[in-house]
């Protein structure tokens, strides 16, 4: 299939290009592969009616009422799937996690579209204000934001450890027929001794547009601030 219309392309381009078209297509391929394998995933265990704290709908400061929250009242309909993102910012993160925020602001703005067919929640060490001023700060009106300060959730799900240091993570939960929540999936950054940061990567555009270009992802980290 031809890619552009440009002329003045060398035959040397033409073959590179190609072969890199191949290898595409086999990558997709591969990726859905390794979907369809998550997907064949048997149901993990029953977990804790963990409870969150959380405030009201709207980010404005001044009161907020606090209520709390148990993850299987997360799951707003029935045949729902809740995705949770553990966001690095609590207990020993002292400051929220820079890429976690990139990763967050995305979310922010799919969100309604996720939301056509699985919930979805940010779950973070940080007391509730501290996590709320933080979204303020960002802009995320389009997500629900739990503060796990007072659970063992992030511990469990291994996305704390037993000293309050945080590690980015994303977990899948699902109901059985009987109601009761099942942990389904989690995965983190760090997959093995050589893969120490790329494990959820395809959360997030940021990786894929850089990796387009001719410089790739160099030397780049994300930030609070630019």
């Amino acid at each position: 299939m031809r890619q552009t219309n440009l002329t003045g392309e060398t035959a040397e381009y033409v073959h590179a290009r190609e072969e890199l078209r191949q290898a595409e297509m086999e990558l997709m391929r591969h990726r859905e592969r390794v979907a369809d394998l998550r997907r064949r995933l048997p149901l993990g265990p029953v977990v804790d009616d963990y409870v969150f704290e959380e405030g009201p709908a709207d980010l404005h400061a001044g009161d907020e009422p606090v209520r709390e929250v148990r993850l299987g009242e997360l799951f707003t309909g029935p045949d729902r799937d809740l995705v949770v993102y553990h966001l690095m910012y609590g207990k020993a993160q002292t400051e929220p996690c820079p890429m976690c925020t990139m990763w967050i602001d995305g979310f922010n703005g799919i969100a309604h579209h996720v939301e056509q067919n699985a919930d979805l929640a940010i779950v973070a060490a940080a007391d509730l204000p501290a996590l709320r001023e933080h979204a303020r700060n960002r802009g995320w009106t389009n997500l629900r934001l739990l503060s796990a300060a007072k659970s063992t959730f992030k511990r469990d799900l291994g996305s704390e450890d037993e000293e309050g240091n945080q590690d980015s993570t994303v977990s899948v939960f699902t109901r059985d027929g009987g109601g009761e929540v099942r942990h389904f999936y989690s995965a983190h950054p760090r997959m093995s001794e050589e893969v120490d940061e790329r494990g959820i990567d395809l959360l997030s555009p940021v990786w894929h547009i850089l990796d387009l270009t001719p410089r790739g992802r160099g030397d780049w980290y994300a930030s609070l601030d630019y």
